[in-house]
């Protein structure tokens, strides 16, 4: 019976979850539950729970995760203070002649939105509120401009800079020590979030080039589900073009060329993000006191849900070796056929499948612990592995009829759109998110040679 605790123990949180229990609370509740019982049994030892006040010492006093709320805060300020929606209104009219150049326009200030929120919700649920309607009425067809939206929402899994990345490269860095540790490394290699951001830029930028691509195919195979709009009155001039786009732009890359440049770290980036987000608002006369309280409030929310979350992973982390649970991942790892790709292939598949039942932030502090260092031990990539995850929870994400980004666009579209459109939507580019995945998984240094070149590998 001993042996089944840490599979009870999973299984009960994921049940617990479903329920629709709040997140932290199901971690750390089931967790001492479960280690109450093992102590009555005499299967569990109580000196693995007199750790958690180190580890939560630990986590507070991780300089790395102060990225967080400062990137919240960037991407909600952006959010609140119209950036985005003056975007697309500009974009859209200025390739409004081109078949499909308002979905090339949603996807591509979709990505600028994703890069800066990094949350696929807050994503989906801005572009369905300002992008669907006018793709609808000019046109489109309701299953691929829903297709397109949800897309570009999960696009903020995979381009930096995120949260996603931020919290993953965390984990990864302490697993990837860990397991050198464990393997007699007493100079282990560090894996930072600016690495895994570097690791990033080329596989999210191939995936925001197949969008447009197939968007491309789209309009000029079946100009009738992205058509061009009617010329009259459709003029936007270079200076309004610049100024829409330049902002958002600009943002991005100096946070990212900071990182790159290595003139700043992840979280000094997330300062000045948030710092030059916020003087964008003030520039376009947006940062009342009533908006300043609201991004202030939802970056509370966000940023208290994620570090709650955080403790309550910690308990149910120290609960599941507790029970011997690593110990039991490993030589299940050991004996499954094909190896480390077996292995690699069973973790993407538990993680695509958990990804229709969590979020990203429980899936990172859940799993990912649990078998990274298993891993890392049969010689995976940690960079590679870190990229695979977030592009594999994208195609969750999106895939019918669980997905998360569906459920989002499902909540703000209109009811004359069937949910059904919107599965319909999602397929072609779930199909483009698993070439990709088997794209990076037969040529791995898609991954990892930007990395290499500068000198981070």
């Amino acid at each position: 019976m001993a042996e089944l605790m840490p599979l009870l123990l999973f299984v009960s949180i994921c049940l617990v979850l479903l329920a629709g229990y709040p997140v932290a609370f199901s971690l750390a509740g089931t967790s001492l539950l479960f280690a109450g019982i093992g102590i009555m049994t005499g299967t569990f030892d109580t000196a693995f729970l007199h750790a958690y006040p180190n580890r939560v010492f630990g986590n507070m006093s991780n300089t790395t995760l102060i990225a967080v709320p400062l990137f919240v805060l960037m991407g909600v300020m952006l959010e609140k203070s119209r950036i985005a929606e003056e975007l697309l209104e500009t974009m859209g009219i200025a390739f409004s002649r081109i078949p499909g150049g308002l979905g090339i326009s949603v996807v591509i200030v979709g990505m600028l939105l994703a890069a800066s929120t990094g949350i696929v919700g807050a994503t989906v649920v801005t572009m369905g509120l300002i992008a669907l309607p006018s793709m609808l009425r000019q046109g489109y067809a309701p299953s691929l401009a829903a297709g397109t939206i949800c897309a570009t929402g999960t696009l903020g899994q995979i381009i930096p800079p995120s949260i996603v990345l931020v919290l993953l490269g965390d984990i990864l860095s302490s697993a990837y020590q860990q397991a050198q540790l464990a393997a007699g490394s007493f100079a282990p290699k560090i894996v930072s979030v600016g690495d895994l951001f570097i690791a990033a830029l080329v596989p999210g930028f191939v995936l925001v080039l197949a969008y447009l691509g197939y968007l491309l195919a789209v309009a000029i195979l079946r100009p009738d589900r992205a058509p061009a709009v009617p010329s009259q009155n459709q003029t936007v001039g270079t200076m309004r073009l610049l100024s829409g786009l330049l902002p958002p732009l600009l943002l991005m890359l100096t946070v990212l060329g900071s990182i790159i440049a290595g003139a700043a770290t992840p979280t000094e980036a997330a300062g000045l993000g948030a710092l030059c987000a916020t003087v964008l608002a003030a520039g376009k006369g947006q940062l009342s006191r009533e908006r300043l309280r609201e991004v202030a409030n939802a970056t509370l929310e966000v940023t208290s849900m994620v570090f709650m979350i955080l403790l309550g992973a910690a308990v149910f982390s120290l609960v599941f070796r507790g029970f011997g649970g690593d110990e039991q991942v490993a030589h299940l790892f050991d004996h499954l056929p094909g190896g480390t790709f077996g292995a690699v292939a069973v973790v993407m598949l538990v993680i695509f499948l958990l990804g229709f039942i969590l979020d990203f932030i429980e899936i990172t502090f859940v799993v990912v612990p649990i078998v990274a260092p298993v891993l890392f031990s049969m010689g995976v990539d940690p960079l590679w592995l870190g990229i695979m995850i977030a592009v594999n929870l994208q195609t969750s994400f999106l895939t019918p009829p669980f997905g998360f980004a569906l459920f989002y666009l499902r909540g703000v579209a209109p009811a004359s759109l069937p949910t059904a459109a919107i599965y319909r939507g999602a397929l072609p580019y779930i199909v483009i998110q698993i070439l990709l995945l088997a794209s990076f998984a037969i040529w791995p240094d898609i991954i990892t040679w930007l990395p290499s070149q500068m000198g981070n590998r």
